[in-house]
């Protein structure tokens, strides 16, 4: 039998990931408002976008967790996961902006077209810009059937923030850990393609059956 949270269950489960999904922000800040951080840029610039890929993971993982145990009621904990995402991706874009551009746009620009895995990371940041500023319940209303079409841009994001994340370790030749998440964003996707191509065959399959129970 799938577990279904009373309301209370569900939002004290919600209240405790938005609180975990938070935590790696405050201890970022801590750390570096502490000058423990012996490079405080990278340590803030690496940590934000790594938090971000793991978000977009989670975000990802969703829709398979529901359909793998039943669990309907996780997709409503979908929006405040890929808001969480978005936020560290602000996070490490504005770090990005700030510390190592002081602002200077003019100066940005050129490095987002200079170096392709800063293009890949920006253009990330773009296209995941308007998946958060339309995650009201206006929004989605206002939009339609559209709301689901433009929000499939995550199929887009996640494997850019991956090239984005390889490029970035291949100059310290370290591939380990983009290989795993690599991994699982690979294997979530493809749970989807799966679904997708096997959703008509088995839509086929029952209508066989009917009609062979028909006769």
């Amino acid at each position: 039998m799938a577990f279904n949270p009373t309301p209370t269950q569900f939002k004290a489960l919600k209240a405790g990931i938005f609180v975990l999904a938070l935590l790696p922000f405050l201890r970022m800040a801590w750390l570096t408002a502490t000058g423990v951080p012996v490079e405080p840029v990278e340590f803030l610039t690496h940590g934000s976008g790594d938090w971000a890929l793991y978000l977009l993971c989670a975000t990802l993982a969703v829709t398979p967790l529901r359909r793998l145990t039943d669990w309907n009621w996780v997709v409503r904990l979908r929006r405040m996961i890929g808001l969480f995402t978005f936020f560290y991706a602000f996070m490490h874009f504005l770090t990005f902006l700030w510390f190592d551009h002081n602002f200077d746009v003019a100066a940005m620009w050129k490095d987002v077209l200079k170096r392709p895995f800063i293009t890949v990371g920006f253009a990330c940041f773009v296209l995941l810009t308007p998946l958060a500023a339309t995650s009201t319940n206006a929004m989605i209303k206002r939009l339609g059937r559209n709301w689901a079409k433009l929000h499939k841009l995550i199929y887009v994001i996640a494997p850019l923030a991956i090239l984005h994340y390889w490029w970035m370790k291949a100059g310290k030749h370290n591939f380990e850990q983009p290989i795993v998440w690599g991994s699982v964003v690979a294997v979530l996707l493809l749970l989807r393609v799966w679904w997708s191509v096997s959703r008509p065959r088995a839509t086929v399959d029952k209508r066989t059956t009917a009609a062979s129970v028909r006769s």
